[in-house]
């Protein structure tokens, strides 16, 4: 019988441990849509809209491109949309730039967001970053919370260091690499363990 993953998690750190016994009950299932809800398209499209801008300018500004492309085939729709259709809904020129080569990779099947849960993690990665806008982190959240893969560290995220410098009582900002050493311990289960210390972080 399989171990129960918060109790192997549990047992492959004393830190870890502390961590999971003083945050509140965590589900998965819910935690990841919290993450990434709605569709793959959607949720890549969100993230571009966020960047560099406020919580509610992002939510603002994409809720008129939802209105714009819709649910049913938000790629055509981006694809279709004019500049001047996709400006009037609050986008930088950069933006909208990241948004037509996400629906144009998604549409010619460069960005396979339908097999994406079929490809092992470096090809949903490789895919995913080729696209403007999208990086590593992003790649990674992606297939942490849309993919619901298991065994994922987004080691470059600055909140997720933050939270490990205070966790393990660190002297400064652990690095990307040291993050990562740090959770080989937690293999075959870090997608949990980033979701203890994003939660114990709040």
């Amino acid at each position: 019988m399989a171990a129960d993953p918060v109790e192997a998690l549990r047992a492959s750190d004393p830190v870890m441990r502390t961590v999971i016994d003083r945050a509140n009950p965590l589900v998965m299932d819910a935690w990841r849509a919290r993450w990434a809800p709605g569709d793959h398209f959607g949720v890549l499209a969100r993230v571009i809209v966020g960047q560099q801008i406020s919580a509610p300018a992002a939510t603002a500004i994409f809720a008129r491109l939802r209105e714009l492309m819709g649910t049913e085939a938000p790629a055509a729709a981006i694809a279709a949309a004019s500049d001047e259709e996709l400006r009037a809904a609050g986008l930088s020129r950069a933006k909208i730039a990241s948004l037509r080569d996400l629906a144009e990779r998604t549409l010619d099947g460069r960005l396979e967001l339908d097999r994406l849960d079929e490809l092992p993690d470096e090809e949903a990665v490789a895919q995913l970053v080729a696209v403007r806008g999208i990086g590593p982190w992003t790649a990674d959240l992606f297939l942490l919370g849309a993919l619901g893969r298991e065994d994922v560290l987004p080691a470059g995220d600055l909140h997720l260091r933050r939270v490990v410098e205070q966790a393990y009582g660190l002297d400064e900002l652990p690095s990307e690499r040291d993050v990562r050493e740090l959770g080989e311990r937690w293999r075959p289960h870090r997608s949990l363990a980033t979701a203890y210390l994003y939660s114990w972080g709040r």
